[in-house]
């Protein structure tokens, strides 16, 4: 019997809703910003998202990336809440963008060792930012911060918060999954470990007062004259935006390959980004698609935008009427549930095979996962496309091949003049023009050259400024040429190089066309 399409909508929103009330808490707190602007974050973000994003289906609110770089911005504008609110705004701001100027159609290209090193890195941030948390001492926004506390740390432990953490990961690790068809175990693990902190009355942190009303709408203020801050602001905007636009469109095709459906990339950053940037006038923790969240709302029915709005008022009407109750959650219990969220982050498809994968996919993965963890997210990133790109071009530079083939008067004659074929073979770029010109250098001593270029699949502008310095240096040295291209090839090196370069130089679409060959 088919589900009712809007009962589906109802029960996939109220459903992700309930995933994500633990999480908005736990990712508020990680953040630093504090529980409610987490719970703000999710409902703002998730509502906002849905009614104007190009994945129907999507369910968004702060996820790890995003929380991870909002810490960052917390620690360092610290007591500034502006201007964290700034970094929000613009990361917004800059989705948009993104979307229209179509961006996301590109994130696809994105090598996969860099999003796998780049997630499995965000997983480990996420574990070691909790261990202060989880053992009942302050959180540091830090990733070497805490390690290099680490012993201080471990000689201030307080045993009833420790406790709380572990049996909320356990129940996260154990839960049986007949259970977990019923009740999910983040909200489980909320909800026994924290009716056992009230029931024991355990001297634990916990989340603190939540307001019962809704959030106020201002605007954030900043001294536009701080260049310093202003650049700090911005880079950390863009960064916040570009691992939304990541986080965000790994989970629509996640989505896509569910319900097989198509999504549309730059509607969706459109959608993103218009939910951050009211999150920021609310004091919210920013967010992206949530992939967890976006696959229980499809699982549980869900088929529509619609689904996404319900579970952002759902989570509005549990702020309104349960928020003394939450006021009550141990901060370690969310710390334990985090814990469990960074685990399952890490790319454990790619650690499995990584001892048989190319070693060049291994290192651009290890190198993304170390700067990730240890430097910055968007260097991270930034550093293993580039890596990639560079290691793709050696690739394909060395799948490149230059046959060089005499010819002789047994087989060929020219009014007994000398000729020497030069085959290029694969791609003619910038990677490869280099060889090719230290090749066509040492083969200068005959009396006609003939370039083949049938077999090069794409000519870029750098093979074409090559070929013309070729040229100019082989008829410097008296030599007949004859250029065999590609119709597409002839346009563009007609187009880029200038009519007296070619003068004198005979171009043809065939082997069989060119005048310099002569059979008997």
């Amino acid at each position: 019997m088919q589900i009712n399409p809007i009962k589906g909508d109802i029960y996939g929103g109220i459903t992700a809703a309930v995933i994500a009330l633990p999480l908005a808490l736990a990712f508020g707190v990680a953040s630093g910003a504090g529980a409610v602007a987490g719970l703000y974050g999710a409902v703002i973000l998730g509502f906002f998202a849905s009614l104007f994003g190009g994945t129907n289906t999507q369910i968004s609110g702060p996820t790890g990336p995003m929380t991870v770089v909002t810490a960052s911005a917390v620690t360092y504008f610290a007591g500034d809440i502006d201007a964290v609110m700034m970094v929000i705004l613009l990361a917004g701001i800059f989705q948009i963008v993104f979307g229209i100027i179509k961006l996301g159609q590109f994130v696809r290209f994105i090598p996969y060792p860099v999003i796998s090193g780049f997630m499995s890195g965000i997983g480990v941030i996420i574990i070691l930012l909790e261990i202060n948390p989880f053992v009942g001492t302050d959180g540091i926004g830090s990733v070497l911060k805490t390690l290099y506390h680490l012993p201080e740390t471990l000689t201030q432990i307080n045993f009833a918060a420790l406790s709380l953490a572990s049996v909320a990961l356990a129940i996260m690790f154990f839960t049986p999954k007949k259970i977990a068809r019923l009740i999910p175990p983040p909200l489980l693990a909320l909800v026994v470990a924290t009716t056992i902190s009230v029931v024991l009355q355990l001297e634990v942190k916990t989340v603190g007062e939540i307001p019962l009303q809704l959030p106020d709408f201002k605007i954030p203020s900043i001294n536009w004259h701080d260049l310093h801050k202003l650049e700090h602001i911005f880079s950390l905007a863009f960064t916040l935006a570009l691992l939304g636009v990541i986080d965000t469109l790994l989970t629509s095709l996640v989505a896509d390959s569910i319900t097989k459906t198509k999504h549309k990339p730059n509607k969706e950053l459109i959608g993103q980004g218009i939910g951050n940037s009211l999150v920021a006038l609310v004091g919210g923790v920013a967010g992206a698609g949530a992939t967890m969240r976006t696959v229980i709302n499809i699982k549980s029915g869900g088929t529509t935008r619609l689904s996404g709005m319900i579970h952002a008022v759902t989570l509005l009407l549990i702020i309104l009427f349960f928020a003394p109750i939450a006021a009550q959650i141990p901060l370690s219990v969310l710390a334990g549930i985090l814990v469990k969220v960074g685990i399952d982050i890490i790319d454990y498809r790619f650690l499995k095979v990584i001892r048989k994968s190319p070693k060049i996919d291994m290192l651009i993965m290890l190198v993304v996962f170390a700067l990730t963890v240890l430097v910055n997210l968007i260097i991270a990133v930034g550093v293993g496309i580039v890596l990639a790109a560079i290691l793709t071009v050696y690739r394909v530079t060395r799948e490149s091949n230059i046959d060089i083939q005499e010819h002789h008067k047994k087989d060929v004659i020219i009014n007994n003049d000398k000729i020497r074929t030069i085959n290029i073979n694969g791609a003619f770029f910038f990677g490869s023009s280099a060889i090719f010109e230290q090749r066509v250098s040492k083969v200068l001593d005959v009396d006609c050259l003939v370039i083949n270029c049938l077999n090069v699949p794409f000519m870029d502008v750098t093979a074409v400024f090559t070929l013309q310095e070729i040229i100019t240096k082989i008829k410097d040295n008296k030599i007949k040429i004859a250029l065999i291209l590609k119709p597409r090839h002839e346009k563009k090196v007609k187009d880029l190089i200038d009519k007296q370069t070619l003068k004198d130089v005979m171009i043809c679409q065939t082997v069989k066309d060119c005048p310099l060959y002569q059979s008997y």
